[in-house]
């Protein structure tokens, strides 16, 4: 063998069933950075997989590449790209594998998340992939086991001590599987065989980890190659025939580009293809500006597209983005709105923001008026992780609204009640979590404390800190201040954060109070930047108390300034005041439950029962409702429910939720007041916490 040949380069179009078979056991090394998707792109994956799955024509759906370590005849396989891919389509199907029913689609599923056990060998079953070190441990306790899934639709959230990527992970599967869990069960088949036979992965191996990482240098490139834009160009500046008239056009497309930089110009065509299109793309962004955009001025009207939106259009999206708008008396209002738009963690809003500046550019009052609702949209679905499809489908509706002449009494512009009220629960939950979401919520505070419309914030960093630290020391005084239940309550909401414009220091976050605002959170000039860290400073002591009426004081602030629903005093105060709570939960196919709850004891007194329960019921729970139904307490009503005849104790709500349900379940969030108030919101935050 000669020494210096090049390492041999294999690529293949692969199945996901050979994907997810013994042919590969996949491992993240250590040095690759932590799983990162967010519900955002685990909901679009979902969408694009149902999409695939209900075209006739039964193509097969490419999911990208992966670029492994891996010797010939070995199954190990260093992943050097693809970590997100693999990890989140095995969230999938632990999703999946909670969900189904028929023993053998369980197996089925099984086999791509673990190796089957070999009869004649006595090594445990081994996980397809194992994630870094950090994760695998709770990837393997709640993904990968059988009966994870079940303890991890039990918690709303983690502790203070996971990771960010754990929470990512939790996040995705409790995404994946509440949206599964409304299909039927012969959708969920068709889906999980759509995964194994028509789902495919293009898998390049070499043996080489410096080939490995070359490979994914070069498909990852980001060098000047021809963009849709460009082709869009060659298609429209072609169409036209006088050559003099082609050079004009020429020239006014490359300066639409110039001022607003080839990046932006390129992502101003997906803008355009939502605006004409009024619905979320589908296909490529080739196809679809094709067939729906340009069909409309080829061959014959190619100057009127450049003349009527790519330069309009592109002046539109310079003012937006760039928050540049000149009017007369509200320029500065409508800037202000622009300001905090372009804040956000994504930029799905653009497109009814550019139709509004394109057609209502003379009319102030109405873009005041229009981007005020615009921005307390885009917010609420932010601080609500709406993930991208819905967002999409929002804002095309809202287009759809515009086009007709509804814009400002759009439907599809306003907050509905429900989610006024979820809006100010995600606030008052532990919002840090999120933090794309805590950076935005705590800027759009510090303008409103500040008194100062569309704060412009042009420090180099921003970073959002906690007072109560996240992981005190042992001998800290914030243990001998906090007892764990409440630094497990508050450490991770709104009234315990602040804005710093430094970097986070562990050590000075870790210091006690006094020591932490002189040192950490005032500037050398012994001031804070931001008004809401300022707000902090001039606390004397920082007690539990002081961050619940913080707390208050922020919810109420921002519920006048997006008006919100009003802030529920009345219910959480119900769960002491010595009276029982009442409460009630909804499941499929007509099963329901009532319960009391009071000094602890959650007491079912009426519920009607599926007979079926999914995989995920826990075995202690399916033993209960056989010996009910052996006492008679559990009796028929009809061919598929059993009513309760007795009422019975359980130890917590979710216990109680899964007894009903015949499903795992969250006790805290699915059992409600009359009024559609969840438990975990009834329940005072100073009282023991209810299971």
């Amino acid at each position: 063998m000669n020494p210096n040949a090049a390492p041999t380069l294999e690529a293949h179009e692969l199945a996901l069933e050979k994907v997810f078979s013994s042919d590969f056991a996949f491992s993240i090394p250590d040095y690759q950075r932590p799983y990162s998707w967010s519900t955002d792109q685990s909901g679009q994956l979902l969408d694009d997989l149902k999409d695939a799955m209900d075209q006739e024509d039964n193509e097969p759906y490419f999911l990208g590449s992966v670029v492994l370590v891996k010797s010939k005849g070995s199954p190990a396989a260093d992943v050097i790209d693809g970590q997100q891919r693999l990890t989140t389509l095995t969230i999938l199907f632990s999703a999946l594998r909670a969900l189904a029913s028929d023993e053998k689609v369980v197996n089925r599923i099984e086999s791509w998340i673990h190796a089957p056990i070999d009869p004649f060998d006595d090594a445990p079953s081994q996980p397809r992939i194992i994630l870094r070190n950090r994760d695998q441990d709770f990837f393997f306790q709640y993904i990968q086991s059988a009966d994870g899934p079940g303890k991890l639709l039990d918690r709303k959230f983690l502790g203070a001590a996971a990771s960010e990527s754990q929470q990512k992970i939790f996040d995705n599967f409790q995404h994946f599987y509440t949206e599964l869990e409304a299909w039927s069960e012969d959708r969920r088949k068709q889906i999980a065989a759509l995964l194994s036979k028509r789902t495919f992965l293009v898998v390049v191996s070499t043996p080489s980890t410096e080939s490995a990482h070359r490979i994914f240098s070069v498909m990852n490139s980001r060098g000047l190659e021809l963009s849709p834009a460009d082709i869009f160009k060659s298609r429209v500046i072609g169409a036209i025939s006088d050559d003099a008239v082609r050079q004009k056009y020429s020239e006014k497309w490359e300066q639409a580009e110039v001022d607003i930089t080839r990046s932006a110009f390129a992502d101003l065509f997906l803008h355009l293809r939502t605006i004409f299109m009024q619905e979320r793309a589908k296909s490529s962004l080739l196809k679809e500006f094709q067939e729906s955009v340009l069909s409309q001025f080829l061959p014959n009207r190619a100057a009127i597209f450049v003349d009527e939106v790519v330069v309009p259009y592109a002046e539109a999206y310079s003012t937006v983005t760039d928050a540049s708008y000149q009017g007369k008396s509200r320029t500065a209002e409508v800037n202000a709105f622009l300001k905090r738009l372009n804040a956000l963690n994504n930029k799905d809003w653009l497109p009814p923001a550019l139709w509004a500046m394109h057609h209502h550019s003379e009319d102030e009052i109405f873009l005041a008026e229009f981007f005020s609702a615009l921005e307390r949209l885009a917010a609420s679905m932010l601080i609500r992780r709406e993930y991208a499809t819905p967002r999409a489908q929002r804002y095309a509706e809202l287009l759809r609204h515009l086009e007709s002449g509804n814009g400002l009494e759009s439907r599809a512009l306003q907050l509905n009640e429900q989610e006024k009220s979820a809006t100010l629960d995600f606030l008052d939950g532990p919002i840090y979590r999120a933090n794309p979401v805590a950076r935005y919520v705590l800027q759009r505070l510090d303008e409103i404390l500040a008194g100062e419309s569309g704060v412009s914030y042009n420090h180099k960093i921003i970073t959002v800190e906690h007072v109560l630290p996240q992981r005190p020391g042992l001998d800290s005084k914030w243990r001998r201040n906090f007892t764990d239940d409440e630094r497990s309550t508050l450490v991770n909401r709104l009234g315990n954060l602040v804005l710093l414009n430094r970097r986070k220091n562990s050590q000075a976050g870790n210091a006690d109070f006094v020591a932490k605002k002189e040192n950490y959170f005032k500037t050398t000039k012994g001031v804070s930047v931001f008004s809401v860290t300022t707000q902090v400073i001039t606390e004397t002591d920082w007690t539990a108390e002081t961050i619940r009426l913080r707390q208050e004081k922020l919810l109420s602030l921002l519920a006048k300034e997006w008006a919100l629903a009003p802030l529920r005093e009345g219910p959480r105060q119900a769960a002491t005041d010595g009276s029982s709570l009442h409460l009630w939960i909804y499941g499929a196919e007509g099963a329901y439950g009532h319960a009391t709850y009071m000094h602890g004891e959650f007491i079912v007194t009426e519920a009607r029962l599926l007979k079926t329960t999914k995989i995920s019921m826990r075995n202690s729970l399916l033993a209960f409702r056989d010996d009910l139904i052996s006492k008679a307490v559990l009796s028929d009503d009809g061919p598929n429910h059993f009513v309760l005849r007795e009422p019975q104790t359980f130890t917590s709500s979710s216990a109680a939720a899964m007894f009903v349900l015949g499903r795992s379940s969250n006790g805290r969030t699915e059992w409600k007041s009359e009024a559609g108030v969840p438990l975990q919101d009834l329940t005072d935050m100073s009282s023991p916490p209810v299971r």
